[in-house]
């Protein structure tokens, strides 16, 4: 398989200002032809073309609505500008933390997140996309400075046609010549590092204890991929542990921020008197 490249003529969008926290917008704005592109050949632009030729980057986010889409733009654009590989979480799904851990881990060049963090999802609400430099952080003012100028300048894109597209859905590697998509299990090199971090042998014992109840909403992020696997498999707990640990695209009508008006839910069942410790996290899980 293989890929050519095209250049596509294009004029600025309006209010691309990037800040650490990234771009964040209603879908409908992002989904206006050439929005994402724009932003996405603006951070190509920005970073030094001697680093980002040849090299990897990790792409994944919050499973909010329009993220599979987002991130087949994004493949195809990082092809044409002369990104090697793209390492993506299954269904275009990593929580920001997961990507932070992929990029130090693989020491690669950086990341794009695909997420509002907080904000409400769907096709009427929010969507969003920030980098992350090679440290794993956020990118520095340095870095979305220039994002934001290239925005206002910029006069085309580049983006490949793909002799197939990936299936983001199935973890596989996906080659094209002299780029390749990787795509991974979002959850288990997350999971390595948190291993080399806490005593899970200590926290295996204390979550199975039969006088301790626990309770976790992910109101419907991203974080409930990562609950289920180490709660209830790697850990031991029970399902019922858990609520609203199914990602969808809308958080099921939830606002994923985790206070005591929108995990309200959480803060019911609290009271109720049965629960030894609740949590709760927003979209993107950071």
């Amino acid at each position: 398989m293989s890929f050519t490249v095209n250049t596509v003529a294009t004029t600025p969008h309006e209010g691309q200002k990037t800040g650490t926290s990234g771009l964040r917008k209603k879908v409908v704005v992002f989904q206006q032809p050439n929005y994402l592109q724009n932003w996405i050949q603006s951070l190509f632009n920005s970073l030094p073309p001697e680093k980002l030729t040849g090299s990897t980057l990790v792409l994944g986010g919050d499973g909010r609505y329009w993220t599979v889409d987002a991130a087949h733009i994004i493949i195809s654009m990082s092809a044409a500008n002369g990104v090697s590989r793209i390492v993506v979480g299954q269904n275009a799904i990593l929580s920001t933390p997961a990507v932070s851990c992929l990029i130090r881990k693989r020491n690669v060049f950086g990341g794009i997140i695909l997420t509002a963090s907080h904000n409400p999802g769907g096709p009427n609400a929010d969507f969003g996309i920030k980098y992350n430099a090679e440290n794993g952080g956020p990118a520095p003012e340095s870095i979305t400075e220039k994002i934001y100028t290239q925005t206002l300048n910029i006069k085309e894109y580049k983006i490949a046609t793909l002799s197939s597209e990936p299936d983001l859905s199935k973890i596989a590697v996906y080659k094209y010549g002299s780029f390749e998509v990787d795509v991974i299990d979002s959850v288990a090199e997350y999971l390595e590092l948190l291993e080399t971090i806490f005593d899970f042998g200590a926290l295996e014992k204390f979550i199975q204890r039969s006088d301790f109840k626990l309770l976790f909403d992910s109101l419907s992020g991203v974080t409930g991929v990562y609950t289920s696997r180490i709660f209830v498999e790697r850990l031991g707990a029970s399902i019922s542990s858990l609520q609203n640990y199914t990602p969808l695209p809308d958080f099921g009508g939830h606002h994923p921020d985790p206070n005591l008006t929108y995990a309200g839910e959480l803060v019911k069942r609290m009271y109720s008197g049965n629960i030894d410790l609740g949590a709760a996290s927003d979209g993107d899980g950071d």
